[in-house]
């Protein structure tokens, strides 16, 4: 067997793989303490838009991992990390209630050559991966594999610095739109293109991305918003209250998804819900939304917010350091139990904290910090109404002086062990006092997020 290590980056991609790309669908089903998956299609799509030298994951990353092995040899040719919305709502009170449902997914990696066999992993609880799926896939079967017809949607660049295969290619997709409002698609995937990259450290690495549209048609304007009883069931079926937290915008129709992305090359997937009410999500590896069109004058910053913020999570796999916002997960983060995720920490042993090389010089292990205060604004905060038309007037004096905190603490700037994290008040921590996955607020990655970022940017740009 010839080890990845000993061939040069370009031979193995060569060796194994052709320029198209496939793209496994299936079904991953379950309830809070089982799970099984089950094949829907296998799908020939266009150019591969990945890097061709880093095809093996060496980031660590997600809950789940992907590999492919070519059969003949036992090689492992790529891997990838990655999260899904299963694993998000097996944490909830339906899922514990053992009630089963299903979820379509997708796997996408290099076309192979020849036979390849496909496996799916999942952590412990001591965070080792274990194989819980395996399906066989022969590239040459005309009876499996399916060439996806072209459909006629309308791609464009935002940004275009290189061939996809060198740089971060995103693809921006609305859903919620009209044929009359995809103008308006168009102007909001460049407003918030522009809002990503002045923010550190993608303003530094914007060479490094390729942006690209694609304009997806909805009969309706606006999307699902079950607890006011609203249906739009458009293109992408994305909906408000998922899992019955009202701001939480996600989509259960993967494949609809994936047909309207693969109309360009991708790394990585925005969608923007042509709607009023405050919400988003991200998913690692997966996707992130954001709303945009802001009901209340002068607040229209927050839209920027929340796309920066979700992109985070899909984009480098950064955990919510928030803790005071209500989330219909349960144990999330089970006690005992350290995060994967890069930003967010159980350990309070200084050579045992993940970030412990980014540490302040002679900061103290755990970083006092001004929580009390802080956390008596929230408990305020929290009382509010977020969907009652005065909630932005009653807000402000509180947004401001939570605000006057982080920005005026006497460890702003510095890198330690905050407690308060990843929708914990106890027991877990995050790198710095504030940071675009802590506060409501236009503020840069701290330095451990940036670095991720960075990480994951070189990854597939080099």
């Amino acid at each position: 067997m010839i080890l990845p290590s000993l061939l040069r980056a370009g031979d193995l991609y060569d060796k194994f793989f052709l320029e198209h790309t496939i793209r496994v669908d299936y079904y991953h089903h379950g309830t809070k303490d089982e799970e099984s998956f089950s094949l829907d299609k296998i799908s020939k799509e266009g150019p591969w838009a990945g890097s061709k030298v880093n095809l093996l994951d060496t980031l660590n990353l997600g809950e789940y991992l992907l590999r492919v092995f070519d059969q003949s040899t036992t090689e492992l040719i790529y891997s990838r990390g990655f999260s899904t919305i299963f694993n998000e709502w097996r944490t909830t009170d339906e899922a514990a209630s053992g009630v089963r449902k299903t979820f379509s997914e997708s796997a996408r990696f290099p076309y192979p050559k020849r036979l390849v066999q496909v496996t799916i992993s999942r952590r412990d609880k001591r965070m080792i991966f274990h194989e819980i799926f395996s399906l066989s896939i022969d590239p040459n079967d005309p009876a499996r594999v399916r060439k996806e017809k072209e459909e006629n949607r309308n791609v464009s660049a935002l940004l275009e610095h290189g061939p996809p295969e060198r740089k971060v290619d995103i693809v921006i997709l609305g859903d919620g739109y009209t044929r009359e409002e995809l103008p308006k698609f168009r102007i909001d995937a460049q407003r918030f293109s522009d809002a990503l990259f002045i923010t550190e450290p993608f303003k530094s690495r914007k060479s490094d991305f390729n942006v690209w549209i694609v304009d997806v048609e909805s009969e309706k304007s606006g999307i699902d918003i079950p607890d006011l009883d609203v249906w739009k069931r458009n293109a992408l079926g994305m909906s408000y209250n998922t899992f019955g937290s009202a701001r939480y915008v996600l989509s259960e129709e993967n494949k609809a998804l994936r047909d309207a992305a693969a109309r360009a090359p991708y790394d990585f997937i925005c969608v923007l819900v042509n709607d009023t009410r405050y919400g988003g999500g991200g998913i690692y590896n997966l996707y992130a939304t954001t709303y945009t069109k802001e009901q209340t004058s002068g607040q229209e910053w927050q839209m920027d917010y929340v796309f920066v913020h979700e992109f985070g999570h899909s984009f480098a796999g950064l955990g919510d350091e928030y803790y005071s916002s209500s989330v219909a997960y349960n144990e999330f983060y089970p006690p005992g139990v350290e995060p994967w995720e890069p930003n967010i920490t159980a350990m309070t042993t200084r050579d045992k904290i993940k970030w412990r090389t980014a540490l302040t010089t002679g900061i103290e292990i755990t970083t006092p910090w001004e929580k009390a205060e802080f956390d008596s604004i929230e408990a305020l905060r929290s009382k509010l109404d977020r969907l009652a038309p005065d909630y932005y007037e009653k807000r402000e004096p509180l947004y401001r002086a939570a605000m006057t905190v982080l920005r005026t603490s006497a460890y702003s700037g510095k890198v330690g062990a905050f407690e308060g994290a990843g929708y914990a008040s106890r027991g877990l921590y995050r790198p710095s006092v504030d940071c675009g996955m802590f506060s409501l607020s236009l503020v840069d990655f701290d330095p451990v997020c940036a670095a991720a970022i960075a990480r994951m940017i070189d990854f597939y740009s080099k």
